[in-house]
């Protein structure tokens, strides 16, 4: 077991189990590399598998001069106060480099874990660069400690897909009631290249607001995001993600699954198809399970002729007559009402590894025995 990893001993069982739902894996038996950072100390930074680096924000920028040409290329220093205020942390950045050579391929998923425990604001810079015909898997877990009461955690990632690689970016989120989240990351891909986008926040949270943006520049490049939310009461929700169709063949799929149990739900989805021979969708389906606010913008733009672009929205409640049935077949009420709120966040997205489905259904477990 990794030295800095065992250093988790020192934090309480209910800490480490909150960690663990995010999919940190202390042991390292199904992961490729770890990065792991407690507030502003980074605690672990490495990779066991060939080809693929794991390090810090600072170890890479030294290391590799050309990678300078990515940092704050695909995400504004000036977009917001958010990015403004991390990179005027330069002098002392925090977060993770992971650089996937040409044709490297992670047999188990790459795994990073930001921990808020007691910083007021804990920031980072993340680079994720896959070049030609890599394959990445990262499961990114962000938690707050069970006895932090207030704070925020501003986090900017660009992820760099080369030509032909392929990178799945499954991100869980375990917050506290009092946190605010403001993360900001972008995408650039490349001919061929395939982003996938899964995103898990089912517990409560104060605020989170965030848009991915993902740039389609290459032929025949590809973007999908997942995601699955649940409003608790109290919470503030603006998620979102967005895509440009820049080149020929390109396609993206936006599907969003969102409950509220009191908690205010704003799911926004955007593509707009600059350029010939691209397709987009974007599906978003709510479900009010007690009093609470979800409102869905879903917005297409075509520049061309010959673009396709397509979005469905609804909002509701769960039926009635569904419940009867189930329970016409031997559910109680209260069973029959979670198989239905089950299989409506059950999104299986095509090709994802079975180690980060299992991931995404943990999550869904452990909202469910918190009773949503």
């Amino acid at each position: 077991m990794p030295e800095d990893i065992e250093r988790m001993k020192d934090l309480s069982p209910e800490d480490r189990e909150r960690l663990a739902l995010t999919g940190l894996e202390v042991d390292m038996n199904n992961r490729s590399g770890s990065f792991f950072q407690i507030d502003q100390e980074i605690k672990q930074a490495s990779s066991t598998e060939e080809g693929v680096e794991v390090l810090t924000i600072r170890e890479a920028l030294e290391k590799y001069e050309w990678l300078r040409e990515y940092s704050w290329n695909a995400v504004p220093r000036d977009k917001d106060q958010y990015t403004r205020y991390v990179a005027s942390q330069e002098h002392d950045p925090k977060g993770f480099a992971i650089i996937a050579r040409k044709g490297s391929k992670t047999v188990y998923p790459l795994q990073a874990c930001l921990f808020l425990a007691g910083a007021p604001v804990q920031h980072v810079h993340n680079i994720v660069v896959a070049e030609e015909g890599a394959e990445l898997h990262i499961i990114s877990g962000c938690a707050s400690a069970s006895h932090t009461q207030a704070g925020s955690h501003l986090g900017v990632t660009e992820f760099y897909v080369g030509k032909g690689a392929r990178v799945t970016s499954t991100m869980i989120h375990y917050w506290g009631e009092e946190i605010s989240v403001f993360p900001r990351s972008a995408t650039i891909v490349e001919e061929d290249g395939v982003f996938i986008s899964n995103y898990v926040c089912m517990q409560p949270v104060r605020k989170i607001q965030m848009a991915p943006l993902a740039t389609l520049k290459g032929k025949n490049s590809v973007a999908r995001f997942s995601s699955i939310v649940v409003g608790m009461p109290n919470s503030q929700l603006d998620l979102g993600s967005v895509v440009i169709l820049a080149a020929p063949g390109a396609s993206a799929e936006l599907v969003t699954r969102a409950i509220t149990t009191g908690g205010h739900i704003i799911s926004r989805g955007m593509i707009h198809g600059q350029t010939k021979d691209t397709r987009g969708h974007i599906e978003c389906k709510g479900l009010i399970l007690r009093d609470g606010i979800i409102h869905a913008i879903p917005e297409i733009q075509g520049d061309v002729v010959d673009t396709e672009l397509s979005h469905e929205a609804a909002v509701g409640k769960i039926a009635r007559d569904e419940i009867e049935y189930l329970m016409s077949r031997g559910l109680s009420e209260e069973v029959a009402t979670s198989t239905i709120i089950r299989g409506f966040l059950d999104v299986k997205i095509a090709g994802l590894p079975e180690v980060l489905q299992k991931q995404i259904d943990s999550a869904i477990d452990a909202a469910e025995k918190s009773g949503f």
